[in-house]
């Protein structure tokens, strides 16, 4: 699944006429850099979630021809649903009995794909999240075997869930790199999770839930290449970094 239904509003004027995943990056869209590279790593059966400026989208994958795969478009024009909605929302392409990739459509990355979804499937994880020591605010809290028991903002102190005990010398910050890989399994957890409304953020399901699901952290053997195209300043060394190649 990729994710292309943002108001992408920290890239605009640029989102004011169209979604941000058709913003370019060095002649190309973002949504065909990110289609291209998850392509390339043996997923051929796509789902994209729009809303703002969907139609968009969706003339943009008629026109390609849907890159020659099989792409299915979750629409949220009515209402956007956030990441855990999104999911849930498009349950209908992504239940079945193989983990499916989740990907932000403004994440440029040279990952390794196939190799996460092996790391996620060799660890019999409900979830596995990209995630890297980088500075941020935000972070997700590993113990030791790298799997996920919490949540903390380091600029304020608080921590998630309520019932989350911070150890520094145990314990392990990391940053969320907005790709992940799930086990459809996780179905009944989301649905039970969204009873209170059909619109809500997966990073709160995660580490709400990571006392009883296993959520593993995944950080790559190898080194890679990151980018996370949502701001202007990023956009511009986007463009620098893939100036003349393809994602």
């Amino acid at each position: 699944m990729i994710f292309a239904a943002g108001l992408g509003t920290r890239l605009r004027p640029l989102t004011n006429d169209r979604p941000k995943a058709l913003v370019e990056v060095a002649g190309v869209t973002m949504l065909e850099r990110v289609i291209r590279h998850v392509a390339d790593a043996g997923f051929h059966d796509i789902v994209i979630n729009v809303h703002h400026f969907g139609e968009k989208i969706i003339d943009f994958l008629k026109e390609n021809r849907n890159f020659g795969l099989n792409i299915a478009v979750s629409d949220e024009r009515e209402q956007l649903l956030d990441t855990g909605g999104g999911i849930l929302k498009a349950k209908q392409w992504l239940d079945g009995d193989e983990p499916f990739l989740v990907h932000n459509a403004d994440i440029l990355t040279t990952l390794d794909l196939r190799a996460m979804y092996d790391y996620h499937v060799a660890h019999n994880a409900m979830a596995t999240l990209l995630v890297k020591d980088r500075e941020t605010q935000r972070y997700f809290v590993f113990d030791r075997e790298r799997r996920l028991r919490g949540w903390i903002n380091k600029a304020t102190g608080e921590t998630r869930p309520d019932s989350f005990a911070y150890d520094e010398d145990a314990m392990q910050c990391l940053a969320f790199g907005g790709v992940h890989v799930i086990s459809p399994q996780i179905f009944p957890h989301l649905q039970r999770y969204a009873a209170h409304g059909a619109k809500f953020s997966i990073a709160p399901f995660y580490y709400n839930e990571c006392h009883r699901l296993i959520i593993k952290g995944y950080v790559p053997a190898d080194d890679y290449s990151w980018l996370d195209v949502g701001k202007p300043e990023t956009l511009a060394t986007a463009n620098e970094l893939f100036n003349d190649r393809q994602v």
